[in-house]
């Protein structure tokens, strides 16, 4: 009877024994109850180099693409990674002797490690901004999630009615998200739909104002004495409270300026450095916001009814969920200090 499975170093020489003893190869698998090929092979193996494995020979299809193979197609896979599997199935059959097919590519490519994602989207950050945001981190590395329990948070986000199906697909390792040549950098665009404004703490979620028509410094300073002066009073009556706030141009407007100035002596104004959303924990409330609104079972129609589903959406974020994200500063500024300034994770 065959057995399965590779035979130890006693059985192989048990299989040897047998065999010197006189016995033949199928007294010799009947006797250990191993096949007859087994037999055969490993008393061969012995007296050819007066050893025997442990280890049955390998069977199957020989692979297409060795370990020189590999390195090539890694090498094209570094040099594009947005390369579809007919492009790099196309460029490795040149000049190869024995061309494969996009299956051998897709099979070898995963042995590999790579598997086809979407590309992280991160913000592109120019080098002064770099700087400014390592500055930023540097200061604040000592912050506990105390500090930033002080902080508000604030940003504007707009919200479409019909959102884009493109995508951009990549070829990647597991642990490769982060390098340069897997990321789609991103701006600050227009588009149709929703704007709004919002602002929340660790200890509450603010107010969320829909935003009529283009945020400029007019509207912006309406929203700060309505909104973000009440709920830096009352959240910090000890005036030991942070407003946080991006470099937008509305933001820095002299008359903007000017009114912080006059209230300084109740809450400071965070120095925010530019191109920094990764480390503004709101951003992800906003992508709270979408998910939601995607995952509703009747889409809205009309720009009323998607304000209606946003502020609906807004008001039931639960407590653990914006906490949690304050609570993730201080591993948000390490990662900032590990990328040098540069893209991050979050």
């Amino acid at each position: 009877m065959g057995k399965k499975g590779d035979l130890s170093n006693f059985e192989c020489g048990m299989v040897v024994g047998a065999r010197r003893a006189g016995l033949s190869i199928s007294q010799s698998a009947q006797l250990l109850g191993f096949s007859r090929t087994t037999i055969s092979r490993v008393y061969k193996e012995w007296c050819a180099k007066g050893k025997t494995s442990s280890m049955r020979q390998s069977c199957g299809r020989k692979c297409l693409v060795d370990a020189r193979g590999q390195r090539r197609m890694g090498r094209m896979i570094q040099a594009d990674r947005r390369a579809t599997l007919t492009e790099i199935t196309t460029r490795y059959n040149r000049g190869m002797q024995q061309s494969i097919c996009e299956a051998t590519t897709r099979t070898t490519l995963r042995r590999m490690g790579y598997n086809s994602r979407r590309p992280h989207r991160v913000p592109l950050i120019s080098t002064t901004n770099r700087k400014k945001g390592l500055q930023f981190a540097r200061a604040h590395q000592n912050w506990t999630v105390e500090d930033w329990k002080n902080v508000a948070w604030s940003d504007e986000s707009r919200f479409l009615l019909r959102h884009s199906n493109g995508r951009v697909r990549i070829w990647r390792k597991q642990n490769e998200n982060m390098d340069p040549s897997c990321l789609v950098t991103t701006v600050q665009t227009g588009g149709g739909g929703i704007m709004v404004w919002g602002m929340f703490s660790w200890h509450t979620l603010g107010p969320l104002v829909p935003i009529g028509h283009r945020l400029n410094a007019t509207a912006y300073l309406s929203i700060v004495s309505d909104h973000v002066h009440p709920f830096m009073t009352t959240m910090y009556p000890s005036s030991d409270g942070y407003f946080q706030q991006d470099n937008a141009p509305c933001h820095k407007a002299r008359i903007i300026s000017n009114w912080f100035l006059e209230h300084d002596n109740e809450f400071t104004v965070l120095k925010w450095p530019p191109q920094s959303p990764d480390l503004n924990p709101i951003e992800h409330l906003w992508d709270v916001v979408e998910q939601e609104l995607r995952a509703l079972d009747v889409h809205p129609t009309n720009l009323q009814q998607l304000q209606d589903a946003i502020l609906s959406i807004w008001a039931n974020i639960s407590k653990e969920c914006f906490q949690h994200l304050v609570e993730s500063m201080p591993r948000r500024i390490k990662a900032v200090l590990k990328a040098k300034g540069g893209q991050t994770p979050y």
